[in-house]
């Protein structure tokens, strides 16, 4: 028969939750008893935290993620059903679509995970409105449509009418409500004005007829 210390049963499990030093004392048929002892070493859980320094991000865009370091541990990160693709401490992903990652912290024989998720956000879509074909002199306005905020380049403002001096393609960008960007373009035709000609100035005698005759046009 066995005895052991620490509330111990021979031969059935237990929790330990601190390296312990275990004493047996095993009684023979005989009533002659010896001891023995065992160290059962507990190692810590090693901290699993894997923190994002953007887990929301939009189409195209990266995200890193890290986790906490522990001295000594190894690290595995994987998407959720699927295989370890890297076993640094820290990586960059470029998810299509929103993706949950999970994190392994391995040491001394233990470990332990810990999950992000990374959020997409699709970009919006733009339109920077039809082409136009104006004469020049002629004021236009050029409006963006599909975001929340509009920044044009060569100068131009949202909505607001300028005159443009020659043909030019315009470029829009699209901000919307998660910080997303796309772009579209545009382009204003800017024809020339003609150069018209009335002819010379004429001097006739009352009760002659003229003809007048343009060009140019």
């Amino acid at each position: 028969s066995y005895v052991w210390d620490n509330g111990i049963t021979d031969n059935t499990a237990f929790i330990a939750s601190t390296t312990t030093t275990y004493t047996v004392t095993g009684t023979d048929r005989n009533g002659c008893s010896a001891t023995d002892q065992v160290t059962l070493t507990v190692n810590d859980l090693p901290t699993a935290d894997a923190s994002s320094s953007s887990a929301t991000i939009c189409t195209g865009a990266s995200a890193t993620l890290t986790a906490a370091s522990v001295s000594g541990a190894s690290y595995a990160w994987k998407i959720i059903g699927g295989s370890t693709f890297s076993t640094s401490s820290s990586v960059s992903v470029s998810p299509s679509s929103t993706t949950t990652y999970v994190l392994t912290v391995s040491k001394d024989g233990c470990s332990s995970t810990d999950q992000v998720t990374v959020t997409v956000n699709a970009l919006p879509t733009v339109d920077a409105g039809s082409d136009q074909t104006v004469c020049e002199g002629t004021s236009v306005t050029l409006s963006g449509s599909g975001a929340s905020s509009y920044a044009w380049d060569n100068s131009v403002t949202d909505g607001v009418a300028f005159t443009p001096s020659a043909t030019t393609t315009y470029t829009v960008i699209g901000t919307d409500a998660n910080g997303c960007e796309n772009t579209d373009q545009v382009t204003v035709t800017v024809n020339p004005l003609p150069t018209v000609d009335g002819g010379s100035d004429q001097t006739v005698c009352e009760g002659t007829s003229v003809t007048l005759s343009g060009s140019g046009a």
